[in-house]
């Protein structure tokens, strides 16, 4: 049990709170299909969407998904049902991700580029019977189904967001169409299981909103290495992301309704960019920016045309802005609020950034157990370079014994890192039995160490696991171990993750192979068929033997500070 000790329960972080935050907020306990429902009935002619030259309104966007949720229904959707999103940033992103909630259904979030085993494993694990996927990952889902319980497939492809006049243009028998067209469409293999994401829509009625208990009902299935590294799903209720998004919406006090312009580069599928791309910008009743992959052309493009406000994002996004010669033909000036997270922000990024911007570059901190939100820097001038900021309205943190998380540590001594509020997830998806929950009297154990300051300020200094972030995913080093052990004549693994400075941290893999028959390509190629790319190692290193605890264990720690040593040396 965590006690309540001084120090803590005064929050002298409220002092850095901007004019206009409040401490608490009474948040509301809805659907989170009642953030577009507001936004559609204040602001009907708003457009909601931006994507591919086609434009939403708020007032077509909820039609939309009325009608997409009753098409579902006709194929056995109902409530607490599992339906997987496999898409990109598109329209249809939104539209399904909504329209499964309107069913008081359940969101089971896949990255369109998973390989099949992962699809599997999702699949599998989450019960899913329904699946809303991108014409490219049609034939995977048909390849796996049987080990699955799904029983419909709806495919979309990314020339379905464009206007029907540019879909028209692409049956023009022109080299430059066709080669677009082959960039925006895929075959999809003839199955009475699959329907046209177009077809459904079109058919479908539209349908009321289905009962929720917005704080005990799962809206979201977000799978996540955790904090052991096993990969496993969040349940994300209503209330949590209802929450969440108010919280981060109060840390924008200049904020207009119907007035701000998002910049959605984040993927739609990873929580982070559910709720600060979608989510809040929903909330706002403003437009979403939607780009489906981070291309620099169409970045730049879509700030000169689209005017943004709010850009979330990670540093690598931030970083690679600055450094390209393009960005002086740009003018970025209309930015005015940025939100990075899922690894630490140089302080180089940020200053450069703002310069270029006018508009202010600070770093959050959060889990997908959270919402992903906890903690953010104020947008104001105070800057305390390392630090993730301060808690969100409504959040409470302590910094607790590793061991014993009922002790609690006197301020300005490291310790894990534990949250309290209505952010805070139901616990991890099991099939077959009511999970546990998750939280210590109601406080969830990061699995981060960190300070807390005298005037609140939170700072993390290390992981109490394994768990690797490259990129702002979460890597588990088990999972690329695993692959990388089935490849014949390897005996021997460990996964590390080092230290990147623009990408949080670089997955190393060293392998054991007596045989010196297996080869950098043999491991990077495993690895390629297997897992995401981002999973992939970027470094192979083949040893004799790896350092190994008195049972057994490999001694992760001490791979890395022999690069880091290494690095000193060089340098």
């Amino acid at each position: 049990m965590i006690a309540r000790v001084a120090g803590y329960d005064d929050r002298p972080w409220l002092a850095a709170y901007p004019p206009g935050v409040p401490a608490d907020l009474d948040f509301p306990a809805e659907p989170l299909t009642r953030l577009l429902d507001d936004a559609a009935s204040a602001f009907p002619s708003t457009v909601a969407i931006s994507a591919m030259g086609n434009r939403i309104t708020y007032r077509q966007l909820k039609d939309s998904v009325d009608r997409f949720a009753g098409g579902l229904a006709d194929r056995g959707v109902g409530p607490m049902s599992r339906v997987a999103v496999i898409l990109p940033n598109c329209p249809q992103h939104v539209v399904a991700f909504f329209a499964v909630l309107r069913l008081g259904a359940v969101v089971v979030h896949c990255n369109p580029l998973a390989t099949a085993d992962e699809l599997s494993a999702q699949l599998t694990d989450s019960g899913a019977v329904a699946v809303v996927c991108l014409d490219r990952v049609v034939p995977t889902i048909l390849a796996i189904r049987s080990v699955t319980d799904v029983t419909t497939i709806v495919t979309t492809s990314l020339a379905d967001a464009l206007t029907p006049v540019a879909r028209a243009r692409l049956e023009l028998p022109l080299p430059k169409t066709r080669s677009r067209k082959a960039r925006l469409l895929a075959a999809v293999p003839a199955d009475p299981a699959v329907r046209e994401y177009r077809e459904v829509l079109r058919r479908g009625k539209p349908t009321r909103q289905a009962a929720v208990n917005a704080g005990q009902d799962v809206a979201v299935l977000q799978y996540t290495g955790g904090t052991t590294g096993e990969p496993r799903a969040a349940m994300l209720s209503h209330a949590n992301l209802v929450a969440n998004s108010y919280q981060m919406r109060l840390w924008l006090p200049d904020a207009m309704p119907g007035r701000e312009v998002t910049l959605g580069v984040l993927p739609l599928f990873h929580v982070y960019g559910l709720t600060l791309c979608m989510l809040m910008t929903v909330l706002l009743a403003g437009r979403l920016v939607l780009v489906p992959r981070f291309d620099l052309d169409a970045v730049f493009e879509a700030i000169d045309f689209e005017r943004p406000t709010l850009f979330p994002g990670v540093p690598p996004i931030y970083h690679a802005l600055l450094d390209s010669p393009k960005v002086r033909r740009h003018d970025l000036k209309s930015i005015r609020a940025c939100i990075s997270g899922a690894m630490k922000l140089p302080a180089d990024i940020q200053e450069r950034f703002e310069r270029t911007t006018g508009g202010r570059l600070v770093e959050g901190y959060g889990m997908t157990e959270t919402s992903p939100a906890t903690h953010c820097v104020p947008l104001t001038d105070e800057r305390r370079p390392g630090s993730v900021g301060v808690p969100l309205p409504g959040t409470e943190a302590r910094i607790v014994d590793p061991q014993d998380a009922g002790i609690v540590m006197p301020v300005g001594q490291p310790g894990e890192l534990a949250v309290k509020g209505p952010q805070v997830f139901l616990g991890y998806w099991q099939r077959d039995a009511r999970p546990v929950p998750p939280t210590v009297d109601g406080w969830w154990l990061t699995g981060d160490i960190a300070t807390m300051d005298d005037d609140g300020w939170f700072t993390v200094v290390d992981r109490k696991k394994d768990l690797i972030v490259a990129g702002g995913f979460n890597i588990s080093p088990t999972e690329v171990e695993e692959v990388v052990q089935a490849i014949p004549g390897v005996t021997d693994c460990c996964v590390v993750g080092l230290p990147d400075r623009y990408r949080g941290e670089t997955v190393k893999v060293y392998v054991v192979a007596p045989a010196g028959d297996v080869t950098d390509n043999d491991v990077l190629a495993a690895c390629t068929e297997k897992l995401t790319a981002y999973k992939v190692p970027k470094f192979v290193e083949f040893r004799d033997e790896l350092p190994r605890t008195a049972v057994g264990k490999a001694l992760r720690r001490q791979l890395i500070a022999e690069e880091l040593a290494a690095k000193d040396a060089s340098s």
